[in-house]
């Protein structure tokens, strides 16, 4: 499949599907990197998929890039730029619109994978506009409530459903950060998992295996 230029630079892996929707995994990447990081998943995920790996706006000196700023000498120690992420939260959920229009999507079975600040950009699409999103898979990532739209616990979340993961010894992102995502979800009504591994800022194997058998289920 050739990838379609779009408002985002992103990779495409066809699904196996050749007549018809397919449901959809859209990849977003963490703080710089690229969209080659997790799309070196994808031969691991289910053939039916069409996965979409989408780069993040904001290029980063010398490489990388990022869906918006941190300052770390900040006085708080990092400082995320908010404005810019709601921007990025508006062109994501513009890339998804574009998708749909341009390749052969199934729109009611789409799937967020986000890691570090794409998890943090997932959570914001799916609880801004739940409409959009069936399955959000949020990696050693939080909710910053700041970025999503206001009153967005008054939205219809049933259906969607969160799988949720972060490692324990995480020195990025404090796993007690993560940890507050469940009570959240819960509040609001999101049926969900939430799992922590012996690992820092990354995956683990059984994680991964975690995951692919949560999504297997929900296809």
């Amino acid at each position: 499949m050739t990838t379609i230029p779009l408002s985002l630079t992103h990779l495409v892996r066809p699904s196996s599907i050749t007549t018809g929707n397919a449901p959809t995994l859209i990849m977003l990447h963490g703080y710089g990197s690229d969209e080659n990081d997790l799309f070196s998943f994808a031969s691991e995920l289910p053939e039916e998929l069409l996965i979409i790996s989408a780069r993040a706006p904001y290029t980063l000196n010398p490489q990388g890039h990022a869906w918006y700023a941190i300052n770390f000498d900040s006085v708080q120690g990092k400082f995320s730029d908010n404005e810019q992420a709601k921007e990025s939260r508006i062109a994501i959920s513009n890339f998804i619109d574009e998708v749909i229009d341009n390749y052969p999507i199934d729109r009611e079975n789409i799937t967020l994978l986000g890691f570090s600040q794409g998890t943090i950009l997932s959570y914001a699409v799916a609880l801004s506009e739940p409409s959009k999103i069936k399955n959000v898979i949020a990696l050693s990532g939080y909710i910053n409530t700041e970025i999503i739209t206001p009153d967005f616990n008054k939205n219809d979340f049933s259906n969607l459903s969160i799988y949720a993961s972060h490692g324990s010894q995480d020195q990025v992102i404090p796993v007690s950060w993560a940890r507050k995502a469940p009570d959240l979800l819960k509040e609001v009504g999101i049926e969900h998992t939430y799992s922590e591994f012996p690992v820092g800022h990354g995956v683990h194997p059984q994680n991964f295996m975690e995951l692919k058998k949560w999504l297997v289920a929900r296809l």
